[in-house]
């Protein structure tokens, strides 16, 4: 195996109190975690909460003590991830060894910003290690909780990790592995510290060659993104909405320039600045249910990312005038530059413009029927939870916080749930698929809706969000925190007064005196939370993975990994 290369000797410690202290203890849990992923076929990735039930009940069946159940999460998520790491090739794995696998006294190895640079001297079992995994293709880094990691795994150079490291960073960086739904394996040291450490070798070396038949592939976020931002240029989309009309015919007497005056603006409108996360979604769906399948053809599937995009900007053009706003994207909106009839039906053509390209898709009336139900369920739930703001900007009040998360629910849960149902349509999935991805999309949507107030209160020249006319989850937390209405200014204290009679830069500083913006973190936490653990349900590994990375993508989850006593460049440091 080692191309009669000796396996340099590992000193001896005995384990830490909370891993088996004897080998035969350790294969015995491993083969019943075996047997319960066996029967239970829990899909990957598994959330904490997931991940704990299940090692839980392991360690009931087996009566082991619970002081183990950290090492015995790891090796269940292990096996979870093992069929997918399993399939991946070399080539695109990753080794991640921790540095304190060398001998801590006589390593000459240097570092540098990365981590810990091999001299190949053969006093650890790291030089056998890295050689070998280089020869079969690997990525070799010899760092704990290095930024790199994830850069390597975005970039889609990465789409595996097998590793080993202590039970403390393999705790810190589970959060990281999860969000980014990157599959690992993890093969945990019998003692934490960063000197002359030592685990069960073997095992290590099971999962640096673990292979299979099949290839897996993992999604390419970036990529997909890129795909779909190049069907919103305006070359693409004038194939799609000019020159159509709708089936309709100008009269001998309208001018041309006239007539396409609308398709124009439409087309334009179309083509500003957006980050095209609902059509995006609808491909995402679409690629990880069922794009092995090829039911639908790529310009199908066009189709129906244009039709979910028009759906968007077409509310995004209604909103704005019942809003009266002025700019969007930093840029004039479409009624103040065109005034409001215009722009009023440019929305509607879009709106015709989506459903018309869903029923233009190449698939049985059936499956057509239900594209279009979806899209017309959603366009009627936005409706209702717009019309119930502006019913309260008639009348404004003080808004619960509950009342605020019902507006939410309705007008941006509904456009997400369009966007993943089209997806999950076209590729075929049932109506149980349908249910958990209408959960993700209500907890999702508020979450991100959570977002955009916490965005405003920090952006200049967002006064809108304190002035009183619309709701806000900031100020509504504002007010529920000190158990009155006028707590707007420092200076209010009759309960009489409403949050609108405050100046916005008072209400502003009122929201952060009150600590409002950090429960409005808790809760969009909590919305997340629930987003993620909607997909417990999805029996879809590759599905229930990219949902799992689009909350992360969507919220920015991947902050810098802290490292294990990480030292800087230089020589490596005795840690004894």
């Amino acid at each position: 195996m080692l191309d009669n290369r000796a396996i340099a000797s590992q000193p001896f410690r005995p384990p830490q109190d909370n891993v088996p202290p004897s080998r035969q203890a350790r294969e015995a849990l491993l083969e019943a975690i075996r047997a319960h992923v066996e029967r239970e076929r829990p899909v990957p990735p598994l959330t904490l909460e997931e991940l704990r039930t299940h090692t839980d009940a392991v360690l009931a069946e087996t009566g082991t003590d619970r002081k183990y159940s950290d090492f015995a999460a790891v090796l269940l998520s292990n096996e979870v991830w093992r069929p997918t790491v399993a399939a991946i090739p070399y080539e695109k794995r990753l080794l991640l060894l921790p540095k304190c696998l060398r001998h801590a006294k006589e390593c000459p190895a240097r570092f540098d910003e990365i981590g810990l640079l091999c001299e190949h001297c053969g006093r650890c079992v790291i030089d056998d290690l890295k050689s070998q995994a280089e020869q079969l293709g690997y990525t070799v880094l010899v760092a704990e909780g290095s930024p790199v990691v994830m850069s390597l795994i975005e970039t889609g150079r990465i789409e595996g990790v097998v590793g080993a490291s202590c039970l403390s960073v393999l705790e810190r960086v589970f959060p990281y592995m999860e969000a980014g739904a990157v599959p690992g394996l993890a093969i945990p040291l019998l003692r934490d510290g960063c000197a002359n450490t030592s685990l069960d070798l073997d095992w290590l070396w099971e999962a640096m060659y673990q292979t299979a038949d099949e290839q897996a592939r993992r999604f390419d976020l970036d990529a997909l993104h890129r795909q779909v931002d190049g069907w919103f240029t305006k070359e693409s989309l004038a194939s799609l909405l000019t020159g159509r009309g709708g089936g309709a015919h100008p009269s001998p007497d309208m001018a041309a320039t006239d007539y396409d005056k609308t398709e124009r603006i439409a087309l334009d409108w179309m083509v500003k600045a957006g980050k095209r996360w609902r059509p995006f979604l609808a491909v995402c769906t679409y690629e990880a249910f069922g794009a092995d399948e090829a039911r639908v053809s790529e310009s199908d599937l066009r189709r129906v990312a244009v039709a979910v995009e028009c759906f968007h900007k077409a509310s995004l053009i209604h909103d704005d005038i019942e809003d009266g706003d002025a700019t969007r994207y930093d840029e004039n909106t479409l009624h103040a530059e065109y005034g409001v009839p215009i722009a009023l039906n440019v929305g509607d053509f879009l709106l015709g413009e989506g459903y018309r390209l869903l029923a233009e898709v190449d698939a049985p009336d059936a499956l057509k029927v239900k594209l279009l139900r979806v899209a017309a369920e959603g366009h009627r739930s936005l409706c209702l939870g717009q019309g119930s703001e502006l019913a309260w900007m008639r009348t404004p009040k003080p808004l619960t916080v509950g009342e605020v998360l019902d507006i939410f629910r309705m007008k941006t849960a509904p456009a997400f749930e369009v966007a993943l149902s089209l997806g999950a349509i076209l590729a075929g999935c049932d109506q149980q698929v349908r249910d958990v991805l209408r959960q993700y999309s209500e907890a999702l949507g508020i979450a991100y809706q959570i977002r955009d107030d916490l965005d405003d209160l920090r952006t200049p020249h967002k006064e809108e969000l304190f002035d009183g006319t619309r709701p806000s989850i900031l100020l509504a937390l504002g007010q529920e925190r000190v158990g009155r209405v006028g707590f707007a200014t420092p200076q209010s204290t009759a309960p009489e007064e409403s949050v609108g009679q405050a100046p916005p830069y008072e209400l502003r500083s009122s929201v952060l005196r009150v600590e409002a913006e950090a429960a409005a973190w808790r809760l969009m936490e909590m919305y997340k939370s629930q987003a993620i653990g909607s997909l417990i349900r999805l029996k879809n590994a590759n599905l229930k993975g990219l949902l799992r990375r689009v909350i992360a993508r969507i919220f920015h989850d991947f902050d810098v990994m802290g490292c294990c006593d990480d030292p800087g460049a230089g020589h490596a440091p005795d840690r004894t």
